[in-house]
């Protein structure tokens, strides 16, 4: 057991058997009395005290001597929750609390008196209101506070005896499985096994997770209609049945809270917000009071010094200017943005220990510009000088725990302090001194790494950014050291070095005024014949005659990790993506997804979105000036949706002196795809853009034209797919083709071509390959055999194609049209489909078709298998959850033969999965026919 540990066990320990009748004045330990008891120094056991009161785990007694007493054990005892971890005795923590305060946990809200005054009381009567409540939606833009709004409601309902001490409160986001409802409603719901495929055992859904106590259900908008019906049936019931199940005999005690940004009149369907009596609108900060702004500013302030342990000087224009950034990203941008300002003023004042100051000229000018716009409303001008007065604001951490969120304290920007911390940590665990060296290097690479790469959003040169840390003459220095290192080792990572490496000398020039050892574990982690260890001597001596010092050999260890540390970092240098698509936040919600999914926020993935009413050359500014805050140097690639968003590649280019390339048509999947390639794979931006050409998602993988190219069979046939830009519907088309091949045992290369240069680009493939058809839009003037798209989509073109390929050869493929009704249908059906796997129902119409058409015999044209086909995969899923459609139409009208064949043909469902379609079901299929 570690040192601190051992201390706590013993403080603990004492604090449990201390008689509840003695809580009285001062209780507690003294570090005297704990160093006799464990046999420890004095001065450890001090300094391990300090640490455990910092953490929160202990409280502290001031006086002579100080008393320490374990924190759980004491609001056990005195029936509190404490904020605060130092009290003069008792007695005072009994009155730190007031009676509103703990009956009340809206009374921390700011503006629960003001501006969320009818809020604050619709929370209350949902929570009071008997039996159980009402349920509640919370409507407000992204960053008001809906989430925290539900958190408070919830501590409220705790209070008033609503809900158990330990009542459950599960938080659940619609929009993470938005495109997958069957996924989405098993999570809420549960499911029982065998309800999908995959689904190899029961497992309990959110719902039952959340019994007796509270369900929130972040943007419920992304529910679909089933998912919402769903709800309000358990809503009105209070019974839900897991998917799988087809009775509803499970129930829950749940309070439903829901949030969303939308207008629930037009994004949830009427049913449901009828079921919903309780409708909370949380206004924008931007309509709150100005007294109010304030007061949330000081908070988040408030929230940053309690990390970084130090008072923050703010001047009133800093203030001004973020009051006047305050827009469509309400609470949540304006706490980036102070986070962003408490970072680079923790840079600035890290040597002080009086405190940190964030000054107006460190602001970025879109929160500089905010100063602007408070300006020209005179009338919030003169508040905000009424309230602030003309003197600086001077935040002091508030108490150890006043925490806004969870999260880590400001970053430590001194190598020193990284390797110092961990090897205490892995000596304290005994570790041998070989391993912590290697711990110790790599630890040291992935703070050189994100050191940089964090600060790289920040539109400031990396002189800029340095001279705000360290002085002018150091940063010269590091510079004349790092063109050295580039010339030295050939490399082109200048700026991640300077920045690193100036840091580094800062820290090291007071370590040796203050004349205090680096840690010796750190030598011998750096390869004795390496070049990097080479460099890092030479500049160990350039240190040495520059400060007429002697460098010693565990500083020359240090710049050799950094040297390592830089180098590897540049080559991640990779490709900049730029999601640009039409819509408020449709870039923006498209990137979160990917990032999410792919587990990162890397900024070389940027979203811009192009609200409709917003002209293309504002669009073009606002990428150039985003692109030109983060190293694009290897290429920016454009994932665009459509329209002028994708014509913005030439105009960027000239501006940025880049290479720039754009792919239309852009999905989710495609910027994973991207996001793989430049992250893991490093493809530079013509390798990137000939890749994601063709990609069509992750279920199947298609080649490019030239992979297509190296895979031509012995004779140098291939198959051209014709199309007006030769991406888009050209390639889908082309993975249609090669479908139809590949059954077929004909897989020749499909190749895509567009109309601009047509006859240019066939003649150029016909030069030395053997085009042995078109596909397409457009019959070519060249004598090439051609079929139109609309005779693939009808059938016949399927057949004809084979036959050209076979070459007069017999071909073993499907009937007429097979292949193409296949594959229209699944995709069809990927839409429609909730419970049932589409990828398993398929074989099975496709045999329903056969059957049908072999009892019926004659052919059905493809449009109508296609039509009869969805429409009979959709009633098996009606089938299983129950819901069958009700035919109103004239029975006498319908002939009965047709209803006899299709029952014939859908005797398939009943052996394969023991399903039997309603009647009225084939009466709307023989309407088809």
């Amino acid at each position: 057991m570690k040192r601190g540990e051992r201390i706590y066990s013993y403080i603990e320990e004492k604090s449990e058997a201390w008689p509840e009748e003695m809580l009285k004045g001062r209780v507690g330990f003294g570090a005297q009395e704990i160093a006799e008891a464990l046999g420890i120094l004095r001065n450890n056991v001090s300094k391990e005290l300090n640490a455990l009161q910092r953490q929160g785990r202990i409280v502290k007694f001031s006086g002579r001597p100080v008393l320490y007493f374990d924190r759980g054990c004491l609001e056990s005892a005195l029936g509190v929750t404490l904020g605060e971890c130092q009290f003069d005795d008792v007695e005072a923590i009994c009155q730190s609390k007031t009676p509103q305060e703990l009956e009340n946990p809206f009374a921390r809200l700011i503006g629960a008196d003001r501006s969320l005054r009818r809020q604050v009381e619709q929370a209350k009567a949902a929570i009071l209101y008997p039996p159980d409540g009402l349920h509640t939606l919370i409507v407000g833009q992204t960053g008001v506070g809906k989430t925290l709004f539900a958190h408070m409601m919830f501590e409220y309902g705790k209070v008033m005896h609503r809900f158990a001490a330990d009542a459950p409160f599960v938080t659940f986001n619609c929009a993470d499985y938005y495109n997958n409802p069957q996924l989405l409603i098993s999570h809420i719901f549960g499911y029982v096994k065998g309800a999908f495929t995959g689904a190899d055992q029961s497992k309990a859904g959110l719902v039952e997770e959340a019994d007796g106590g509270v369900l929130f259900l972040d943007e419920i908008h992304r529910l679909p209609p089933e998912g919402q019906e769903m709800i309000f049936y358990f809503m009105d019931t209070g019974t839900f049945n897991r998917l799988g199940e087809t009775q509803r005999s499970r129930r829950a005690k749940v309070l439903i809270i829901g949030a969303t940004t939308e207008d629930p009149d037009s994004a949830l369907t009427k049913t449901f917000v009828r079921r919903i009596p309780n409708l909370m609108k949380i206004p924008p900060l931007a309509e709150r009071s100005m007294d109010e702004k304030l007061d949330i500013i000081k908070l988040m302030f408030q929230d940053e010094a309690q990390r970084v342990k130090k008072p923050i000087r703010v001047g009133v224009e800093t203030i001004k200017a973020l009051v006047g950034s305050i827009g469509s990203g309400n609470a949540g941008q304006l706490k980036s943005n102070i986070k962003l300002l408490c970072a680079q003023a923790f840079l600035n004042g890290i040597d002080s220990p009086e405190g940190i100051e964030v000054d107006f000229k460190m602001l970025p000018q879109q929160i500089r510009s905010g100063l602007l716009t408070l300006s020209a409303n005179r009338q919030a001008l003169t508040e905000v000088t009424k309230a602030l007065g003309s003197d600086s604001c001077i935040i002091v951490p508030p108490g150890p725990d006043f925490l806004l969120t969870d999260g880590a304290s400001g970053a430590e920007f001194n190598l020193y302090q990284v390797v110092e911390a961990k090897v205490d940590l892995l000596k304290g665990e005994g570790i041998s001194s070989d391993l912590i060296k290697q711990i110790l290097a790599a630890d040291v690479n992935v703070y050189v790494r994100n050191l940089y790469n964090k600060k790289a959003s920040v539109n400031m040169t990396t002189r800029e950014r340095l001279l705000k840390i360290v002085d002018a003459s150091l940063v010269d220095f590091a510079e004349q050291v790092a063109l050295y290192v580039q010339k030295r080792m050939n490399a082109s990572y200048h700026d991640r070095f300077l920045y690193a490496f100036s840091l580094h000398l800062s820290a090291f020039l007071k370590r040796v005024k203050s004349k205090d050892a680096a840690h010796k574990e750190l030598e011998g982690a750096v390869p004795q014949d390496s070049l990097c260890l080479e460099v890092a001597t030479e500049i160990g001596s350039l240190i040495g005659k520059h400060y007429r010092l002697e460098v010693p050999r565990v500083e020359i260890e240090y710049i050799a990790l950094l040297l390592e540390s830089s180098q590897e970092d540049e080559r991640d240098d990779r490709v900049v993506i730029v999601v640009a698509t039409h819509g408020q936040s449709t870039a923006t919600s498209m990137v979160e997804v990917a990032q999410r999914l792919f587990g990162t926020t890397d900024v070389s993935v940027l979203a811009v979105d192009m609200p409709l009413e917003v002209r293309p050359q504002a669009v073009l500014d606002k990428m150039a000036a985003m692109l030109q805050s983060v190293p694009c140097l290897k290429g920016v690639l454009i994932l665009a949706d459509m329209g002028s968003l994708c014509n913005l590649g030439p105009s960027l280019e000239k501006r940025l002196d880049v290479p720039v390339r754009t792919i239309d048509m852009v999905s989710t999947p495609l910027i994973l795809e991207a996001m793989r390639k430049a992250e893991l794979a490093g493809m530079d931006l013509d390798g990137l853009y000939d890749s994601l050409a063709s990609f069509h998602g992750y279920e199947a993988r298609d080649v490019t034209q030239d992979e297509a190219l190296e895979k031509v069979t012995d004779d140098g046939r291939v198959v051209v797919t014709i199309c007006s830009t030769g991406k888009g519907t050209a390639l889908k088309l082309k993975s249609l083709i090669e479908e139809i091949l590949r059954g077929a045992g004909q897989p020749l290369p499909v190749i895509p071509v567009g109309l601009v240069k047509l006859e240019e680009h066939l003649r150029e493939i016909a030069e030395s390959h053997r085009i042995v058809a078109a596909v397409g839009v457009k019959k070519p003037a060249l004598r090439i055999p051609f079929i139109p798209l609309e005779a693939i989509i009808g059938g016949e073109g399927e057949n004809a194609l084979l036959e050209l390929v076979a070459g007069g050869h017999d071909t073993s493929h499907q009937r007429q049209g097979s292949r193409v009704v296949q594959s229209l249908c699944a995709e069809s059906l990927c839409k429609f489909l909730t419970y049932l796997n589409p990828e398993k129902v398929m074989p099975l119409l496709m045999e329903f078709d056969e059957r049908l058409e072999a009892g019926r015999r004659e052919p059905l044209p493809n449009p109508l298998r296609i039509r009869l086909l969805v429409h009979c995969g959709c009633a098996l899923e009606r089938c299983v959850v129950r819901k069958p459609l009700h035919y109103g139409g004239s029975l006498a009208e319908l002939r009965t033969e047709k209803v006899e064949a299709l029952k014939a043909a859908a005797e398939i469902f009943s052996e394969k999965l023991h399903l039997t379609l309603a009647a009225d079901e084939y009466y709307f299929m023989a309407e088809m026919i």
